[in-house]
């Protein structure tokens, strides 16, 4: 069956559709597209699947009205009453070639998985590179900080001392002699070099059994010793030592967090630096053993400290000396974290004093106080955040000439609040010979201003 159809009447273009069927042979549907205008078509091309074909019944249903009656494909050519003529083609069992659809350069999915997969690849590396350029920035302010570390040990290095102390014992009636390790640093003192450690270090040894070692490999002994039991401080003088002096700096204006630089002997191992931060200030309670320590007031540090430590300098980062390393908490005998050194205002105070008068003269109050007072006693100076209670004042002392009274409450001394009793001991300590101090009182509820005049202690 032959059917010429047509589109709607309003299109430019017209389709024409043959389809092509006989029985128990298997169809096929051409189609193309002709340029048709609406009164005429000026040829048809129809393919069959069989060579038998029969005309197209009259008057068929939407068949185009000019073949209403009929058309014989025995002749090659026929007409119609108008006179225009149709030809008709055999049909041939030749496969015709269908117009060729345009070319679409479509990738094929192994193509674009992997072009998928390069994509994702060269993602993650530009993420690799962004990230590496990320943390080279970061990476330049530590590096910045390492190398102020370097500049910081490099200079104050060449002043640190590497000191050996030969000491013997008598323990139990049997003479035991050994090796110990500690350190210093070289200070200016009064116009002089001195190197400034720990009493403990060179404790029970001779000044010719004492060797000190400069970080150039030099070789010195010291000839004269000064030492304060009551603060662990000690200073050695050595003729002709041509070594640089440390700047000191100020541990008044050290705070807690800021970075801190320990050089010192650890083990014997010779100007080993430690890096770190200030952990805490004010420790004045420590128990060190069998070394009784009076006066406390001790900065807490993280860099490590360990047995040869002692006596050597905690900086700064601007290379100045803030502490003098001393003790370390710990239950092992080596680092914990927990390392403790002496304000270098405090060291340099009572070194100052050991190198003018051979000892250290310490200033005296005269009064006896309440170690075990604290805020939960205040009471109605409940308001008070801490002070000293005075359980007896001596006679004749300067606290009595100051008219301080038992039970009065120190709340202030020279300007600074008192913490506790061990904060008072220490502020009055350190507080030079014939200094007039002012002082606030608390007493029945009120506050008193008093000024006191220290006198030696011994």
């Amino acid at each position: 069956m032959v059917q010429l159809l047509r589109s709607s009447e309003s299109d430019a273009r017209r389709r024409l559709s043959c389809m092509l069927r006989q029985s128990g042979v298997r169809s096929f549907a051409l189609s193309a597209v002709a340029a048709l205008t609406f009164a005429t078509c000026n040829s048809a091309t129809a393919q069959t699947a069989s060579r038998q074909s029969h005309a197209p019944p009259a008057n068929q249903s939407g068949a185009y009205e000019r073949h209403s009656k009929g058309v014989s494909i025995d002749s090659p050519t026929q007409g119609n009453a108008s006179g225009e003529t149709y030809q008709l083609m055999r049909p041939s069992l030749e496969r015709p070639s269908l117009p060729t659809p345009p070319e679409i350069s479509t990738p094929s999915l192994g193509s674009a998985l992997g072009s998928s997969a390069g994509d994702a690849s060269a993602m993650i590396d530009q993420q690799r590179e962004a990230l590496f350029e990320e943390l080279a920035e970061e990476f330049n302010a530590f590096d910045r900080l390492g190398r102020l570390v370097r500049k910081v040990s490099h200079l104050v290095k060449p002043s640190v001392i590497h000191i050996e102390a030969h000491k013997t014992e008598t323990n139990n009636g049997k003479y035991e002699s050994y090796d110990e390790a500690g350190s210093g640093v070289v200070v200016a003192i009064s116009g002089g070099l001195w190197i400034l450690t720990n009493r403990h270090v060179i404790q029970g040894a001779r000044p010719n059994e004492i060797m000190l070692r400069s970080s150039d490999g030099r070789q010195f002994r010291p000839a004269q010793i000064y030492t304060d039991e009551g603060t662990d401080v000690a200073v050695m003088q050595v003729t002709n030592m041509d070594l640089p002096a440390a700047h000191v700096g100020d541990s008044e204006s050290v705070g807690i967090g800021d970075f801190t630089i320990a050089i010192g002997s650890p083990f014997g191992l010779s100007h080993s630096v430690t890096f770190g931060i200030l952990s805490a200030k004010g420790r004045r309670d420590l128990s060190l053993g069998d070394k009784k320590i009076d006066l406390q007031d001790f900065f807490q540090t993280d860099a490590a400290i360990n047995p040869g430590n002692s006596g050597g300098p905690l900086l700064n980062l601007r290379g100045e000396v803030i502490g003098l390393n001393t003790a370390i908490a710990s239950s092992s005998g080596g680092s914990e974290g927990i390392g403790f050194a002496i304000p270098i205002n405090m060291a340099m105070r009572v070194a100052d004093e050991l190198v003018r008068y051979g000892r250290y003269r310490r200033g005296y109050l005269g009064v006896v106080l309440d170690p075990d007072f604290g805020p939960q006693d205040l009471g109605a100076a409940a308001l008070l955040r801490g002070g000293a209670l005075v359980k007896t004042v001596h006679r004749g002392s300067p606290a009595a000439k100051a008219n301080l009274q038992r039970g009065d409450i120190i709340v202030q001394f020279n300007g600074t609040n008192v913490e506790n009793d061990d904060h008072l001991v220490a502020q009055v300590g350190m507080t030079p010979i014939g200094s007039h101090i002012p002082m606030v009182i608390h007493r029945d509820g009120k506050n008193y201003r008093a000024e006191v005049e220290l006198t030696d202690l011994n």
